[in-house]
């Protein structure tokens, strides 16, 4: 009996070969249609996704070619604004470039007497001074933050000076705004000379103290060797000019100027900060003594204040229309007489734009003024 259950059991059991190939074959077919479709949505997403990154890369394209384009313009826009103004600045400095020459002669003159001094000083005991007092010393090491700070301040006006060049908003001509400048500075220089001439101080800077080699220089071998003031290390080593610094005329005329011409007030406050910051680090580098600093505050702004009152104001380039130095046309040109030329060129800007008052009656103007007469009809009298 149980022999018999067995055979049942594996009859019932036995695996039929050609079902087991259908089997198979359904398998397969499933596996081979699955392929397929995981392949065809594999070749769908690569299509869309290369569609929706071709899209991308012409949309790129474009705005590259935009932006070259808008570059190409601006940068010639940009060419013509500064060969007009460089024509136009040309045209002033043909006419004050002696002027200029004066004043940078002068800044050499202000070195050499600088060197000169350096010759008469005797190092000695630093003075008593309030301000070495209260700061503290930077060290030989950190000297050189007050020079970073001055430079700083020294570059950032020299290149707003020449924004004219660029930028489309002016408010002064280049030229003469640098006379202006030099002339501040050479009216500063002399009465610093006269006073470093007049008093010579021990020097507080390192280089100057009592056991440097720096501090007292050798008699002169010749007049050359004075002339050529050993720049420029006789400058940045240099002893005796002390009272008052020249650091900070340079500082204190740059930012009076462009407190006047300026048009930026945070610029301005920054300004002033930093020369104030300035004043301070000059005092705690030990390159000058207090007094030097404070003499130079009230000195260069009253130097500025009425030498300033004495020259020509510059001519504002805000008020609209076409520059008379530079005519639009020939027509133009010929419209203005050489007087109102040179009215400009020296600063002063004259009364261009009539401001009597004028009346219009029956398509005729009538003036005001002894001297203008207009026969009018008005309402057929």
């Amino acid at each position: 009996m149980a022999i018999l259950d067995a055979r049942r059991h594996r009859k019932r059991n036995r695996v039929d070969p050609s079902g087991l190939a259908k089997m198979t074959s359904a398998i397969e077919k499933s596996t081979r249609f699955a392929r397929k479709k995981e392949k065809r949505d594999y070749d769908e997403f690569w299509l869309g996704f290369c569609f929706k990154n071709n899209e991308s890369n012409n949309r790129t394209l474009l705005l590259v070619v935009e932006m070259t384009f808008y570059i190409a313009r601006e940068a010639s826009k940009l060419w013509r604004r500064v060969v007009m103004e460089t024509s136009l600045e040309l045209q002033i400095l043909a006419d004050k470039w002696k002027l200029l020459l004066v004043g940078l002669i002068f800044q050499y003159i202000h070195g050499l007497a600088a060197r000169g001094v350096h010759y008469l000083h005797r190092p000695g005991p630093i003075l008593q001074d309030v301000g070495f007092r209260i700061l503290p010393e930077l060290g030989q090491n950190r000297a050189y933050i007050s020079e970073s700070v001055f430079t700083f301040v020294f570059i950032s006006f020299v290149l707003w000076t020449f924004h004219p060049f660029i930028f489309q908003s002016k408010r002064f001509y280049t030229v003469l705004l640098w006379l202006r400048v030099l002339a501040f500075l050479v009216a500063s220089q002399t009465l610093r000379i006269l006073t470093f001439y007049s008093t010579q101080l021990p020097g507080p800077n390192y280089h100057c103290r009592e056991g440097s080699k720096l501090a007292i220089l050798p008699r002169p071998d010749s007049v050359i060797e004075v002339l050529l003031i050993n720049f420029p290390r006789g400058v940045i080593y240099g002893c005796g000019d002390l009272i008052f610094s020249s650091h900070m005329i340079f500082a204190l005329v740059f930012v009076l100027t462009y407190q006047k011409y300026g048009s930026k007030r945070c610029i301005k406050q920054l300004a002033w900060f930093t020369v104030v910051i300035l004043s301070l680090l000059i005092i705690a580098s030990r390159k000058h003594y207090t007094v030097d600093v404070v003499v130079a505050w009230y000195t260069v702004n009253l130097v500025v204040f009425f030498v300033d009152k004495k020259l020509p104001e510059l001519p504002d380039r805000t008020i609209g229309g076409p520059s008379p130095l530079l005519p639009l046309s020939a027509k133009d040109k010929d419209g203005w007489s050489k007087e109102e030329h040179h009215k400009l060129l020296n600063g002063n800007s004259g009364d261009s734009i009539d401001r009597r008052q004028r009346t219009q009656v029956n398509g005729k103007i009538l003036e005001d003024g002894n001297n203008v007469h207009v026969d009018t009809q008005i309402n057929g009298t």
